[in-house]
């Protein structure tokens, strides 16, 4: 993908550097940290969390005409620290540290945080109430994950073993599209885009997502490159697919209400038969797997769902606030 835009000084001083290879040294860690330090709520700052986003992207297929050594540069990865450690304390002062209740298994307590989540149903406007350019405006802000659909959590694969690790390949073997490239989930949205008259391009909404939307990537992202994280990416994975079947089928059916025909809601219905499929999977053989095998880090697969939940909220949230303030209703 090419370089975005910047949208504020921490963004400018990471996309400069890769724009014209110029390492970040002590003098720049120094002229960057006064914008950092006033970043006052990470998980609404658009600048931060793009400049978080561009970092991580070095991992992934990076970008056109930025060399692959910056992927680590060292003075780029003592700047995305400072970023992280700014947007962990975000994250954790929104979800808190939620914990087992007393013989809870981890399959139980990821339903029980689902059930309690209040965040508005962005699903439930999509279906009923939504314009055609609304949609569209949703689907772009999407296709920050979307078009990458899967890749974060591919991050867990090398990192965890046993029953958890044979659950996690078979989740991620459908994403991909079961052997058939033309079936990956990523693909599929991006041929709806394309039916939607949109950009399928991977990047080409950069320049217009949310601070919300970003930063609901960079979870993941952050989560899939710390080994130490591994336990709140199953947790978050889990979460994901737990959460998707009943939103896709509003969305799907949305689509519909607004005259699309079957072609083009095609990655909904997708979506409503693997993620029906996925849950199960995903909460038992995999979450419930991995704290059998891991018990220290049952609070952490916990922590990972909550966060999911969290952030994907303050994204419908964030839409809503825009399109039907007045909108309340439970949680897609």
């Amino acid at each position: 993908m090419r370089l975005p835009d910047p949208r504020g000084p921490i963004s400018t001083t990471v996309i400069a550097a890769l724009r014209d290879d110029r390492p970040i040294d002590t003098q720049v860690l120094d002229g960057v940290e006064p914008a950092v330090a006033a970043v006052t709520d990470p998980l609404d700052d658009v600048d931060f969390q793009l400049a978080l986003a561009v970092c991580y992207q070095l991992h992934y297929t990076g970008f056109d005409g930025v060399p692959d050594a910056w992927e680590w540069d060292p003075g780029l990865l003592t700047l995305r620290a400072s970023l992280e450690r700014l947007f962990e304390a975000a994250v954790v002062d929104v979800v808190g540290s939620p914990s087992l209740q007393p013989d809870e298994t981890v399959g139980a307590a990821m339903r029980r945080l689902i059930d309690a989540d209040d965040s508005p149903s962005l699903s439930t406007f999509l279906l009923r109430h939504a314009t055609a350019d609304q949609f569209r405006a949703y689907v772009q802000q999407r296709s920050v994950y979307q078009l990458i659909e899967a890749d974060p959590h591919s991050w867990a694969i090398p990192r965890i073993t046993g029953k958890a690790k044979v659950a996690l390949v078979e989740i991620q073997a459908d994403e991909y599209g079961g052997g058939r490239a033309d079936r990956m989930h990523s693909l599929l949205y991006g041929e709806m885009m394309q039916a939607l008259g949109l950009d399928a391009t991977y990047g080409a909404y950069w320049g217009t997502a949310s601070a919300q939307t970003f930063a609901a990537l960079n979870l993941m992202s952050w989560f899939g490159l710390h080994r130490s994280h591994r336990g709140a990416l199953l947790g978050h994975l889990a979460a994901y697919e737990m959460t998707s079947t009943a939103p896709c089928r509003r969305m799907g059916n949305g689509l519909r209400r607004l005259g699309f025909d079957d072609a083009v809601c095609e990655y909904y219905d997708e979506h409503v038969i693997a993620d029906a499929v996925h849950e199960q999977l995903a909460a038992v053989d995999l979450c419930g797997s991995f704290a059998d095998d891991n018990p220290e880090l049952a609070h952490d697969v916990l922590f990972g769902a909550a966060a999911c939940l969290a952030l994907e909220g303050r994204v419908g949230a964030a839409l809503l606030a825009q399109w039907a303030p007045q909108a309340t209703s439970s949680a897609a």
